[in-house]
């Protein structure tokens, strides 16, 4: 029990204090990882140029890494401002065995800062334009994790410091968990054949592959399901989880099945502006 404990502490030491540099390995690294992976046991054998779709895809998450960057100085001061304040749940709650506390704190934090958004982004017309140009995307690998439309990650971005307000998170978790967050997102979208029985026993703890792909499938009820990012509770627990055979998944979104719409960086970029009837 010590062991565990000082373990812990280990763990709160390193991401109360994380560089920078290795919050950028952790990012790279995955996604070098899981581009080996699908390259050896891929799900689907897509037809594509790779480099140009990922370039495209590295693109977003640049530009998500300094929509992060540039706000930072927010998420910071909510969570040193909760902890100083006694505000949040997890302030209020008395006192736990670490681990159960950090476990409490990542599930809130992802119901908030991934499942709750994602539901609200395919909800609001709005923000589902901005969202849209994740669907777009015809050849889910583990570049298209952080596909995400400028506009869109200052959208989540906000969710997230509303979650650290509300949960009452230390920065220590808030960096856990988007370190957690980045690689579980990396992993789900990855074009990789897991055997299905191992797949469905991971989706009864967190999103697997095969959970998150049917997300993906090209039109409804299943491109509005399946919404969690590291822990599939919630889809449960909400009831949104849904199941379709990956044989049967084809991925897009079919108010832009255009190739022009979804692999050129330009229209992507556009899309969100763009005056036209949405699914």
């Amino acid at each position: 029990m010590v062991y565990l404990f000082f373990t812990m502490n280990d763990i709160i030491s390193y991401f109360s204090t994380i560089p920078s540099l290795h919050r950028s390995i952790i990012l790279v690294g995955g996604i070098t990882t899981f581009w080996m992976i699908e390259n050896a046991f891929p799900l689907f054998n897509f037809s594509y140029k790779k480099w140009q779709h990922a370039g495209i895809n590295i693109f977003l998450t640049a530009t998500t890494i300094i929509v992060n960057f540039a706000l930072a100085f927010v998420l910071l001061k909510t969570a040193d401002w909760t902890v100083k304040n006694n505000f949040g749940i997890l302030q209020w709650l008395p006192q736990m065995n670490i681990w159960l506390y950090a476990l409490l704190g990542l599930l809130l934090l992802d119901l908030i800062g991934a499942y709750l958004v994602h539901l609200v982004e395919h909800k609001v017309k709005i923000l589902w334009r901005f969202h849209l140009i994740h669907h777009t995307d015809t050849w889910i690998d583990t570049t298209t994790a952080n596909r995400h439309h400028p506009g869109e990650s200052v959208i989540r971005f906000t969710f997230t410091v509303l979650g650290v307000l509300i949960i009452g998170s230390p920065m220590w978790m808030v960096f856990l968990y988007q370190s957690l967050s980045v690689v579980a997102s990396q992993f789900n979208h990855a074009n990789i054949s897991l055997p299905k029985k191992i797949d469905t026993l991971l989706s009864y703890f967190i999103v697997s592959p095969n959970m998150h792909k049917v997300h993906h499938h090209h039109v409804l009820p299943y491109t509005d399901s399946n919404y969690g990012n590291i822990f599939s509770v919630w889809d449960r627990l909400f009831g949104t989880f849904m199941t379709l055979p990956r044989e049967e998944i084809i991925y897009g979104v079919d108010s832009h099945p255009d190739p022009q719409q979804h692999n050129d960086l330009q229209n992507l970029l556009k899309i969100p502006f763009q005056n036209r009837k949405e699914n």
